[in-house]
């Protein structure tokens, strides 16, 4: 289980929960449970074209470090649902000096499978933009900034994310799942 204090950033730097989201299977079922909400093993071994003991498995190792977790109400029998546990909304990755040496690899491998997300998601963005330009927000930019106003920067946005994403539980009335992705590196390292 995750100790949460409201609103407070988590450092994801336990290296077995980072292993733990550094598989792509898992990583598409946590993203199938955000989104579209409670599943069973089955309903997602169809989804995802996987046999429902793997998808058992890894669904097993979501809950083990507290990522998902079974809803009883609805299961029964061999029937198990889950559903997306609890976690903190600010969660941040630790820096490559955070974690042992032995675990950079892990972290590493995290952003590579993160990074190609990303990549299928910016090409479709052309289409989602041409088929609904309101849902659909793009920017790009260049600024220069401190090292202090980076930080800065940085922290305003995940505020912004806090006071204007909601849990699915507490979504108003019209709200849709949105990909929100914010990333920046130097761009005088060409």
């Amino acid at each position: 289980m995750f100790i949460m204090k409201d609103e407070e950033p988590f450092l994801l730097d336990d290296p077995a929960r980072l292993r733990a989201l550094a598989h792509p299977m898992r990583r598409l079922i946590l993203r199938h449970l955000n989104v579209h909400g409670p599943a069973t093993s089955t309903t997602i071994g169809e989804l995802l074209d996987a046999k429902t003991g793997t998808t058992s498995y890894h669904l097993r190792q979501l809950e083990k470090y507290g990522f998902i977790e079974e809803i009883p109400e609805r299961s029964g029998g061999r029937e198990r649902w889950w559903r997306r546990a609890e976690v903190p909304r600010d969660m941040r990755l630790p820096t490559p000096d955070q974690v042992a040496p032995e675990d950079r690899a892990v972290l590493a491998e995290f952003h590579r499978i993160g990074m190609d997300e990303d990549r299928v998601l910016f090409d479709r963005f052309p289409e989602a933009y041409r088929r609904d330009p309101q849902w659909a927000k793009g920017s790009r930019g260049l600024g220069w900034l401190t090292q202090a106003e980076f930080d800065e920067f940085f922290e305003a946005y995940m505020a912004l994310l806090k006071k204007y994403s909601h849990r699915p539980e507490d979504a108003p009335p019209g709200s849709r799942p949105m990909y929100l992705r914010f990333f920046a590196l130097p761009a005088d390292e060409d």
